[in-house]
């Protein structure tokens, strides 16, 4: 089986078959719960190392001997009492593409006030709002929406400590460090980075590295700092779409990009656990996984709205969370309103598109960077759906994808389209009779 997934600048993520530790995991739900996995596991061999799905206590990390054969132990394992089902627990792994050219407006560091925060002019007029019709959408006294509601980011991680995003973040947790927080700068020691010296412009290019400044004095080269800033980015995103929404930051990948399933599905289950509304998730699988589908099910089962990228390989191919039924799943436009070349396409997985070439986000030590991918398309999407609770918070999964489909129509391959804010916003507006 592959897997891929998306990072910073169209970065891919790829199955590796040798697990970073000496054991075996494994994503077993057991119908007796805890003491039934644990009488199962002392006749088999193995352990229960945690659960995955919070206060429901039916899905459990489970490990065995890295002596012990996966197939042999799935077989066993699958035919003891009250166990569902059991998938191996796979590690992911981030690996780079091409090299981009910054946008312009990567170099407009002008200040201007967004909201009562002080960012730069370059992030704050982007041509990718323009095109969504944002600005149109947050003037208009028909609509008046900034956003609210709670935005769950599954990610890297955020700079808990950005300036544009102190105010909106809310408390998270850090599936990797098992720790409360989801910052990503724990990820990365200053003392030999040098990160904060001389900071000013983040560029993070798809080939090599992420600069810290345009001298390129300090950078990410080496590869345990392949996806660092990623989750800050998409942050960012959902940040610029709906500024007074709030966003709850789940660290469920490392620096370097990898991590396990079982934390994505650990991270899903905390959102629908912690009042989140929305989910936004930049990344994808290639294979079907089962407790996958269960974990945004329940999802949606609790109000939440779910949203994902549909994958950089330039293909029509069906990928996970994004081709789930109750998924947005989002594909990659550029400013001339045409399908990028890197982004994934056809429905499923694809609903619709958004901007997703050269987006300016905030990056951490309080700089910013652009992004190539729809890691970054699918954030646009994210906001929106904060957008829609501005009107109404009565925004359910199919409520949110009905509305946002009323799109700009470009082809089959983008779905419904491109989105529009304001064509989203009056549907929904007129569906609950506010308008």
């Amino acid at each position: 089986m592959r897997y891929r997934a998306l990072s910073v600048l169209m970065l891919f993520l790829a199955f590796s078959s040798a697990q970073a530790s000496a054991a075996n995991r494994f994503i077993v739900r057991d119908s007796l719960g805890l003491s039934g996995l644990q009488g199962t596991c002392l006749l088999l061999g193995c352990s229960v190392t945690e659960t995955l799905d919070g206060s429901a206590g039916t899905l459990f990390l489970v490990t065995t001997s890295s002596l012990v054969s996966p197939s042999t132990f799935l077989q066993q394992i699958v035919g003891q009492l009250g166990v569902v089902d059991a998938e191996p627990d796979l590690l992911l792994n981030v690996m780079q593409s091409q090299t981009l050219t910054a946008p312009a407006g990567l170099s407009d560091s002008s200040p201007l006030n967004y909201y009562g925060t002080t960012v730069w002019n370059g992030y704050a007029s982007q041509p990718a709002i323009q095109i969504i019709n944002l600005p149109q959408v947050q003037a208009a006294s028909s609509f008046a929406a900034t956003g609210t509601g709670i935005v769950a980011v599954i990610d890297t991680g955020v700079d808990t400590t950005h300036p544009v995003l102190q105010g909106v973040l809310l408390q998270g947790y850090d599936f990797t460090r098992n720790q409360n927080g989801g910052s990503e700068l724990g990820d990365v020691n200053q003392s030999t980075m040098g990160v904060v010296n001389g900071a000013y412009i983040a560029q993070v290019n798809q080939s090599t590295m992420a600069v810290v400044n345009q001298q390129g004095a300090t950078t990410f080269s080496q590869t345990q700092y392949a996806a660092f800033g990623h989750g800050t980015m998409v942050a960012g995103i959902i940040h610029l779409v709906a500024p007074t929404a709030g966003i709850m930051p789940l660290k469920a990948f490392n620096a370097d990009g990898t991590g396990n399933l079982s934390d994505v599905l650990r991270a899903i289950y905390y959102a629908a656990h912690h009042g989140a509304n929305i989910l936004s998730m930049s990344f994808d699988f290639k294979s079907y996984s089962r407790e996958l589908s269960n974990a945004t099910n329940y999802a949606t089962r609790s109000g939440l709205v779910c949203v994902a990228s549909v994958g950089n390989d330039g293909q029509q191919v069906m990928v996970y969370p994004a081709g789930f039924s109750n998924v947005i799943g989002v594909a990659s436009t550029a400013n001339d309103d045409t399908l990028s070349s890197f982004s994934n396409y056809g429905r499923p997985p694809v609903w619709l598109g958004a901007p997703g070439e050269g987006i300016i986000s905030t990056y951490p030590y309080g700089t910013y960077a652009a992004g190539w991918g729809t890691s970054f398309s699918a954030p646009l999407v994210s906001g929106t759906v904060a957008l829609m609770r501005s009107v109404n918070a009565a925004v359910d999964q199919q409520a949110a994808a009905q509305a946002i489909s009323h799109a700009t129509y470009i082809s089959p391959a983008l779905g419904y389209g491109r989105l529009d804010v304001s064509q989203t916003l009056t549907a929904w507006c007129q569906t609950m009779g506010q308008c």
